[in-house]
């Protein structure tokens, strides 16, 4: 159902079926559709009383109907991850669109949320089916391994999936090495089995010399 149009463009063939997107992320339609704002990142009321209380911020429309409609995020890259009954982690902002079938919530995930202020909490997609998340840049796809354990900068973390773990260490980045730092850097480090989703440009981060 999910395809691209070049790497900014997502395409959802519609059969009746429906589909959640970031609000405001249509661009064109053809077909009979039918647009619905949906509360607490589409998981009714009590998945708003959560976002309010994380801080995890997700405003979602379902779309359903018969033809084909188009999605896009302010020219950012998309990419499609195929879910089949494992859990995709992914930062709000970062998900443009999932099948209706899947489950969306929120999961801790301890000092790394602190670490880009937005809060202790990130977005949790599960089940089977296809999401789209959009990257700042295209996208790539590290492997880790019970024997290769992944270090990534928080700026430039998008999602992950699979059996990890992760935990907030210090560390050094680039900046620090530049003199731009002006305090102690931090860093994601991934270990178990499982693949994560790193963009080629950091967003702004708070803590310290992220």
């Amino acid at each position: 159902m999910f395809r691209l149009q070049g790497s900014k463009v997502l395409a959802v063939d519609m059969t009746g079926d429906a589909v959640k997107a970031k609000n405001g992320s249509m661009v064109a339609y053809d077909g009979q559709m039918a647009f619905k704002k949906l509360s607490g990142g589409g998981e009714g009321l009590r998945g708003m009383v959560t976002r309010r209380l994380t801080g995890e911020q997700m405003t979602v429309m379902e779309v359903r109907g018969h033809g084909t409609c188009w999605f896009a995020d302010r020219a950012a890259e998309i990419n499609l991850v195929g879910l089949r009954g494992d859990k995709l982690c992914v930062e709000a902002g970062n998900l443009l669109a999932t099948d209706a079938g899947l489950r969306t919530g929120t999961t801790f995930t301890g000092l790394r949320g602190a670490s880009q202020g937005n809060g202790l909490f990130t977005t949790t997609v599960e089940g089977h089916g296809q999401a789209a998340i959009i990257s700042d840049g295209p996208a790539i796809v590290l492997r880790v391994t019970p024997q290769y354990p992944l270090i990534v900068d928080p700026g430039a973390y998008v999602a992950h999936q699979g059996d990890l773990r992760q935990s907030f260490q210090s560390g050094v980045t680039f900046r620090t090495l530049l003199g731009e730092g002006g305090g102690e850097a931090f860093q994601i480090r991934f270990e178990g089995d499982g693949l994560v989703y790193v963009q080629p440009s950091e967003r702004n981060t708070i803590a310290g010399d992220l």
